[in-house]
């Protein structure tokens, strides 16, 4: 499958041509990973965006970096597959890792969008930058809402059984 196919698969890329699709495309590499690999780290610098064209990847989040002693390292909060992104955060700001993604499939494909080239790419072509950051903000928006829920239940959970 063609990058401009994966990309138009995800939908942060929604609503783009194929003009901008290709733009964005020419700036694309692949990584190949297996099950098990480390894709990034919870607190590590990011500046890529990951748009997954084959395969499955786990977000995960490590209590004990807060301080929270729960149980056994890290718990996986979303499974993503084909067509969905992650690394979003780092195009907003340029800091920490919020999760850490670790591939949970054999012959996982990701299509991977430097932060730095992205940026001037939506820069030059403002129409296109349009388009991205708001569909960004959606999916993000859309992110933020489903961890909420998972907060709402979580508390809900615990002090129910107190």
């Amino acid at each position: 499958m063609s990058v401009v196919n994966v990309l138009k698969q995800a939908d942060i890329f929604d609503e783009l041509t194929n003009t901008q699709l290709e733009l964005i495309a020419s700036i694309c590499s692949e990584r190949h990973y297996q099950a098990g690999d480390i894709i990034f780290e919870e607190n590590t610098p990011g500046d890529e965006l990951y748009v997954i064209a084959n395969g499955e990847v786990e977000i995960q989040v490590d209590p004990s970096l807060v301080g929270k002693d729960i149980g056994a390292g890290a718990h996986t909060i979303a499974t993503l597959r084909r067509g969905q992104s992650f690394g979003e955060v780092s195009l907003v700001d340029q800091g920490v890792r919020s999760a850490g993604a670790r591939c949970s499939q054999q012959d996982t494909r990701l299509i991977v969008i430097p932060r730095d080239k992205l940026m001037l790419l939506c820069d030059t072509y403002s129409q296109l930058g349009y388009r991205l950051m708001r569909n960004l903000a959606a999916d993000l928006a859309m992110k933020i809402r489903h961890t909420d829920l998972q907060v709402r239940e979580q508390l809900t959970w615990t002090h129910g059984n107190k």
